[in-house]
């Protein structure tokens, strides 16, 4: 398998989450493909100048290519299989060629701060 599943292609092409498009995303990455439509949908992948950020249902996580800050990500997943991601960095490569992305016009590292 490519290390760009064949969903990301025609979510790029369709520029929108098609019914085929959402049904392999679920198919390849299960509970995890679900979880990051819903964050998409909810509009939780907020870009600042710094960082990609995916608001999770109890802290941010910072993204970065396809790793991420969560302990699933940390702990659970093959680095070596690339249908292995959670689901904050499959919500951020969702999310981005679909114009899902909050725009931040600050640094997150700024931002953090407050929170």
């Amino acid at each position: 398998m490519s290390d760009s599943p064949d969903w990301q292609a025609d979510l790029e092409a369709a520029g929108e989450l098609t019914p085929a498009v959402v049904e392999r995303i679920t198919v390849l990455h299960g509970d995890r493909g679900v979880r990051a439509i819903e964050a998409v949908a909810e509009g939780r992948v907020k870009q600042y100048r710094d960082f990609t950020i995916v608001v999770g249902y109890s802290e941010e996580y910072v993204i970065e290519g396809r790793g991420c800050t969560c302990k699933d990500s940390l702990y659970n997943l093959d680095d070596s299989d690339p249908t292995e991601l959670c689901w904050h960095a499959l919500a951020a490569m969702i999310a981005e060629p679909i114009g899902a992305v909050d725009h931040h016009d600050m640094w997150y590292s700024d931002v953090r701060e407050f929170l």
